[in-house]
């Protein structure tokens, strides 16, 4: 892979080249995705789904919009801090097409900032809940009208593959969704694969997949004009990752790790006592002993360890980045960048912690099994309203709901039942979080939890 072509310019039905030296420094290509994202209803929607305690009542706990800013923020960095160095390394790219720095990190940003856009209600549950309709529940009897790889959209629905979809769907009259530069499409696939063959490996990138059936070709387009490498064999498409999506992965790690725990000690999850010390543990290597000692809040003590171990991680993951660049380009690197950590022990027992005291709290868990029975509901309400049934003949009941569910109602003249599963699971994945309880009790008339 080299880096002219994945720093691509292009968008969704240009027919001509853009080029970066012809670029208004004043609103660059690559700025403009950031502003359509963040101007997008389905990221407004983050503001209203779990990061890491559902419905929660305490406001200075993150949503998925506050954990999407600061991944952001810290994507930045990641990409400017890497661009300057490979523009040292590699002088052409400057001087004969005019990149930047900041066009590394103006990228890995909007990518960052998008990396959740496609994630269903309740978090990583909702996506379970999502597939498990499908494998375990009334969705299974569609199995036989489906495809294998279809089948496998369904079963495994994957919010990465659902943010591709957001960003680069068609609908009637919005062509190629929000037409974003494929740099950025690039960076932000950390799978690019379909759902099957399912077969996990060492390669990081082969663990989850990066696109539905219905984007195959729009992401065939993608890699190709980026120049990817392909895995796929045998008609299987899969391909090696965008270099610039192990730096968007890298900032969502880093902020996940620490900030989730700064929550847990926050909520009081996790003893503030305790969870300093594993922080300290992080930073040791570079904490102001005099400045922290100064220090005698503990809230005071916790913001200035939280940004000492991101600026810490952040060094550290740039550095990973460059020395295995070349291994990187010709794909020959499968890890994550934190995975090769020097630091790997410290952030394994803060995850650890956070998993036994946040993630499988008492709070957590008996929202996550509400939701799972309201997504369930929500689907059987939907799939029965829109597939049961020939329009002709459909029940009042089933008519409202169509009614009040304009993003599904066009569907009935749908043929593909693919389609119409794919986009109700893709309707119901775009809810929040409240918006999801809400319609739940408006289906079950009104009864509350």
């Amino acid at each position: 892979m080299n880096w002219e072509q994945l720093l691509s310019l292009k968008r969704f039905g240009d027919t001509h080249k853009r080029l970066r030296k012809e670029q208004n420094e004043t609103r660059l290509g690559f700025e403009v995705d950031y502003d359509r994202i963040i101007f997008s209803s389905a990221f407004r929607s983050l503001q209203d789904k779990t990061q890491v305690i559902p419905l929660s009542k305490t406001d200075f706990v993150h949503t998925r919009l506050t954990h999407s800013l600061e991944v952001s923020v810290v994507g930045r960095s990641l990409g400017r801090l890497a661009g300057q160095k490979i523009l040292e390394k590699h002088p052409q790219l400057e001087k004969s097409h005019a990149y930047r720095m900041n066009d590394f990190g103006a990228i890995v940003a909007a990518a960052a900032l998008a990396h959740d856009i496609g994630n269903p209600p309740f978090g990583h549950s909702g996506e379970k809940a999502i597939g498990e309709y499908f494998s375990h529940g009334n969705g299974k009897r569609f199995k036989d009208e489906l495809s294998p790889k279809e089948y496998q959209d369904l079963v495994k629905f994957e919010g990465n593959a659902n943010g591709f979809k957001i960003l680069t769907q068609n609908k009637p009259g919005i062509a190629g969704g929000l037409r974003l530069s494929y740099a950025t499409l690039g960076a932000f696939i950390k799978y690019p694969k379909e759902s099957l063959p399912h077969k996990p490996t060492q390669n990081i990138a082969d663990k989850k997949f990066g696109f539905f059936q219905t984007e195959k070709e729009i992401f065939e387009e993608v890699a190709t004009e980026l120049g990817l490498l392909k895995t796929g064999k045998d008609g299987d498409v899969s391909y090696y990752r965008h270099p610039l999506a192990f730096l968007v992965e890298a900032a969502d790690d880093i902020c996940y790790t620490i900030i989730d725990f700064e929550d847990g000690i926050n909520l009081g999850l996790i003893d503030e006592d305790y969870a300093l010390e594993y922080l300290i543990k992080l930073v040791k290597d570079n904490i102001n002993t005099g400045k922290y000692n100064s220090l005698t809040n503990t809230a005071d003590r916790l913001s200035y360890l939280r940004a000492l171990a991101i600026n810490t991680l952040i060094t550290e993951a740039v550095e990973t980045f460059l020395k295995n660049e070349d291994a990187i380009l010709a794909g020959n690197f499968h890890q994550g960048l934190l995975d090769k950590s020097k630091y790997e022990a410290q952030i394994d027992d803060i995850i650890k912690i956070s998993i036994e005291k946040i993630y499988q709290s008492e709070e957590v868990i008996s929202k996550e099994i509400a939701g799972y029975k309201m997504l369930s509901h929500l689907l059987d309400t939907y799939t029965e309203a829109l597939l049961s049934h020939k329009a002709e003949e459909n029940s009042n009941f089933n008519k409202l709901v169509l009614k009040s569910v304009p993003n599904l109602a066009y569907l009935q003249d749908e043929n593909s039942v693919y389609r119409r599963l794919l986009e109700i699971c893709s309707h119901t994945a775009s809810l929040t979080d409240g918006f999801t309880v809400a319609s739940f009790e408006k289906y079950k008339g009104g009864i509350k939890l």
